[in-house]
């Protein structure tokens, strides 16, 4: 059910667009405008615009666009209402969505509630004693009050504990498996538990709500850890563990672990500030949430092989989010727990003191992989070194690294630095080659994948562009087009995109009235959204638009729409007459 326009434009309008973005993107004035990275794809050169004036934004790399609605929708990967109730609570405005059977709101809130019994229900089978307490508190060393300020439990081995228990509390059997705390067996068909024989660990979000779990096996079975997938109350790419205690403590910026154990570990050292992703390596919405909560991040990763190529891959995206980011140089124990019970909470405080920046780790992992005493191998080093250090945009920075780089490997310092220009050239060259291709591609409409019959209409999809772009700059106009002896209905339109957009503008908005974003953000997908935000913007660059321009378009797609049909016919004609030229010869 649709959300009242004016309801939807006052939190629209009390949602400022550059504030909310900036708590995503490191966002920097650019005349009347805001440029910066865009969050949606990886990039080195700012693309993504906010326009204040028009309360819109727009990435002309990868053409994600629209309000702060459709902002929030894509960053957050949620649906219309859900943002709409995110940006209200945001605004301090009193919204409460109609929470039907069906809605996503109910949904989550039923999730919720089914997670937290679930909690208890876990806890105390821990706390009764056995293999699950055994190795929290005689070989991890965990305190009974360490347990329960985690509220960490154990799943019986059993088929039914928790479902049983679930369902005798008015719990739908798809309640619990749409809540990734049961499966159905296809043998069966009947419910049985997912987490079973596990150390339980509750995943809890800033606000306090137990959203999904982990578990850790007691024997041999595979999986070793087990985590929630997605759920109407969780989205793993969207949680850090332990967020909730750790977004108070962040004075010192927050140390990124890989595993809960790690971070459970640091916080009984006294080292609240640990977090850690939930099975997954970090992925650019976790760095867009540190960016909500410090600038700075320590990465805490395993000392083995994998553990520093994932290290350097947590790099390279929190500083893509504008996040400082540095490394622990970690000798003598492969994680952080072990290293805590062999050298004492005081000895690891000082790594932390003295982690590595990006270039100090980098750097240091190249001279580990290359014997600089031989000429081929500085050489080899050399060359690593300056392609990172191509890569840095503040000068300041390059020059300082150039220095290191020079005085380690004996090597002049004009010498690296003509590599540097070499290498930044050759990326600029392949980077505006990429541009200019994908420029022509969607221009042709080659790879559009949410206009795909441009292609095949090129020229009518052209004139439908240049209609919607004119009637969402200048909706007055929109009287002129329905209007005459030959209205322009949805039917004229020959893609099936720019159809149904304009059935939604006609239907949503009445003649003469501006063109409201956010009532469209309603019908109208973030990517939908993207795609108008381009079509306006293209418009208003032009000098001329008026009536007679829109005429002019309405009059090209008809033309064009009679002269495909006219092609088809011909090209009909022809298959008839020369079949052996259909390509459909065996």
């Amino acid at each position: 059910m649709a959300v009242d326009n004016s309801i939807v434009e006052e939190i629209r309008y009390r949602s400022d667009i550059v504030e909310v973005i900036s708590s995503y993107v490191n966002l920097k004035r650019a005349g009347v405008n805001y440029n910066g990275l865009c969050p949606f794809h990886s990039e080195k050169s700012p693309s993504f615009t906010v326009f204040p004036a028009t309360r819109s934004f727009y990435c002309f790399g990868c053409g994600a666009g629209g309000d702060v609605l459709s902002f929030v929708m894509r960053a957050e990967n949620l649906d219309f209402p859900a943002a709409l109730e995110m940006l209200a609570r945001r605004a301090g405005i009193d919204y409460h969505p109609d929470s039907g059977d069906a809605s996503l709101a109910h949904k989550r809130k039923r999730t919720l509630e089914m997670n937290r019994e679930a909690a208890r229900f876990y806890h105390s089978c821990l706390m009764q004693g056995g293999v699950g307490l055994d190795y929290l508190t005689k070989k991890r060393g965990l305190s009974p009050a360490v347990i329960r300020h985690f509220g960490l439990g154990f799943a019986p081995d059993g088929f039914g504990a928790l479902t049983d228990r679930l369902t005798r509390l008015g719990y739908t059997e798809d309640e619990q498996i749409e809540g990734y705390l049961a499966r159905r067996s296809e043998k069966t068909g009947r419910l049985y538990d997912l987490f079973r024989n596990r150390v339980m660990f509750p995943i809890i979000d800033v606000a306090g709500n137990v959203v999904a779990f982990g578990g850790r096996v007691m024997d041999d079975s595979k999986p070793k850890y087990l985590n929630s997938s997605d759920t109407p109350a969780f989205h793993k790419s969207r949680i850090l563990y332990a967020l909730n205690y750790a977004k108070n403590h962040t004075e010192k910026g927050l140390v990124l672990c890989e595993g809960y154990m790690d971070v459970i570990a640091m916080h009984a050292a006294g080292f609240p500030q640990a977090v850690a992703t939930l099975g997954t390596a970090i992925t650019p919405e976790h760095a867009r949430l540190f960016r909500h909560y410090t600038d700075h991040v320590i990465i805490s990763y395993d000392a083995d092989e994998a553990g520093q190529r994932a290290a350097q891959k947590a790099l390279s995206i929190l500083e893509a989010a504008g996040v400082e980011a540095r490394v622990l140089r970690m000798e003598g124990a492969k994680d952080p727990d072990e290293y805590i019970k062999t050298y004492g909470a005081a000895r690891f405080g000082q790594l932390l003191d003295n982690s590595a920046s990006r270039f100090d780790y980098i750097f240091g992992q190249i001279l580990k992989r290359h014997d600089i005493g031989i000429l081929e191998e500085k050489i080899k080093a050399a060359a690593e070194a300056a392609a990172f250090i191509a890569q840095i945009n503040s000068s300041v920075e390059a020059e300082l690294y150039l220095r290191r780089v020079s005085q380690k490997l004996e090597i002049p310092e004009e010498t690296l630095r003509a590599d540097v220009r070499r290498l930044r050239k050759r990326e600029e060259r392949t980077r505006q080659r990429e541009e200019t291709a994908s420029f022509m591609q969607r221009s042709a409409g080659i790879g559009d994948r949410l206009n795909p019959d441009k292609l095949k209409n090129a020229r009518a999809a052209g004139a439908e562009e240049a209609i919607l772009g004119l009637l969402l700059c200048y909706p007055e106009l929109l009287r002129e087009a329905r209007g005459g002896s030959e209205p322009l209905c949805a039917d004229d339109f020959v893609t099936a995109l720019n159809r149904r957009i304009y059935t939604v503008l006609t239907e949503q908005c009445a003649d003469g009235e501006a063109f409201s974003d956010a009532a469209l953000s309603q019908y109208l997908s973030p990517e939908e959204m993207g795609y108008i935000t381009k079509l306006k913007l293209s418009r208003t660059e032009l000098l001329k638009n008026d009536g007679t321009v829109l005429a002019d378009c309405i009059k090209t797609l008809r033309s064009s729409k009679s002269n495909d049909n006219l092609e088809d016919i011909l090209n009909d004609k022809r298959r008839k007459a020369n079949p052996r030229n259909t390509g459909n010869s065996q």
